[in-house]
């Protein structure tokens, strides 16, 4: 079992996410851009609850923490960001960073979680017997130690529909993933990590350094996230199935106008001619190879690629 983390959780995103649950995914974000390291995708990230509470209120299991502007997580996420509002949430960062003027395009962490567990308050627990009231924003804990495995324990414990409610299946110790999900997912090793929609659109982002795949684009919110095997049809929120596209061209790929090559380019077909008489904003792009991720495992799949030419593509 690896390492987990417990973090300082302010108890009106708690309060609020967990009147809201179930959910399929959050963000636990920090008020100011900062390198995450602490533990790795797919460990657990305990809440402990601020004082006066004091205590162990839940947890997730981290799935991506990048730093983005508040625009592209409360866009990805909306109320998953532990607020009614974009701008109730710009109000709850200026008061963590001392007044100071926010915006949209401002930068935060984004530490998106998913599969969280919100306890009942008869479900909360002290924090561990080691915990400083010193600590500003968390600790982490091997679960080899006395402490870390007593850790475990509870929250293991309180995640057993034995204990007063019974629970939706969770992803905790590779367990709880039901079958259909295993095969859509892959097999958990300890927490496989399982991306939401919100989590896929922020690490495909991420992934093509906030630019268009194919223009010049750099306006975030003219861009957006593509799953090139849509998730209504068997699609996963996996990097590999995604591509990072102006809207527009986004549509475009959506409704088979277009496709990717093997080879990553930009495949217009005529009949977008034929049938709308126009659309030579497209026919420019025809050719264009793609500007994919620098790592290896994040280009597009060459099975999704496929699915997509075969199935989506109107043809020349």
């Amino acid at each position: 079992m690896p390492d987990l983390y417990v973090a300082n959780t302010d108890n009106d995103w708690f309060d609020f996410l967990k009147s809201r649950s179930p959910l399929e995914d959050v963000n636990f974000w920090k008020p100011s851009p900062q390198t995450f390291k602490a533990i790795d995708e797919g460990q657990l990230f305990v809440f402990r609850l601020k004082s006066p509470r004091n205590v162990i209120g839940g947890y997730g299991v981290l799935a991506s923490s990048i730093n983005v502007p508040i625009q592209l997580a409360w866009d990805s996420l909306g109320e998953r960001n532990g607020s009614p509002s974009m701008a109730q949430m710009i109000t709850a960062i200026r008061r963590y960073r001392g007044g100071q003027k926010i915006s949209p395009q401002s930068l935060i962490g984004c530490r998106v979680l998913f599969s969280p567990v919100f306890f009942e308050p008869e479900e909360w627990f002290p924090v561990p017997s080691d915990w400083s009231s010193n600590i500003v924003t968390g600790k982490v804990y091997n679960s080899e130690t006395t402490e870390g495995r007593k850790l475990v324990n509870e929250l293991e414990l309180r995640t057993s529909d034995s204990i007063l409610f019974k629970r939706a299946e969770r992803a905790f110790e590779g367990n709880g993933f039901a079958e259909d999900e295993q095969s859509r997912y892959g097999p958990p090793s300890v927490v496989e990590p399982r991306l939401g929609q919100g989590a896929f659109r922020i690490k495909v982002a991420n992934a093509y350094k906030f630019q268009c795949a194919l223009s010049d684009t750099k306006v975030l919110p003219a861009l957006e996230a593509a799953h090139i095997i849509p998730y209504a049809e068997g699609g996963t929120h996996t990097i590999s199935n995604g591509i990072f596209l102006r809207k527009d061209i986004h549509s475009v790929l959506d409704a088979g106008f277009a496709t990717i090559t093997d080879d990553l380019r930009f495949h217009v077909s005529r009949k977008i001619t034929e049938i709308f008489n126009n659309g030579n904003e497209y026919k420019r792009l025809h050719g264009v190879k793609l500007r994919i991720p620098s790592i290896k495992a994040f280009k597009p799949a060459k099975v999704s690629l496929h699915w997509h030419q075969e199935n989506r593509f109107v043809g020349d």
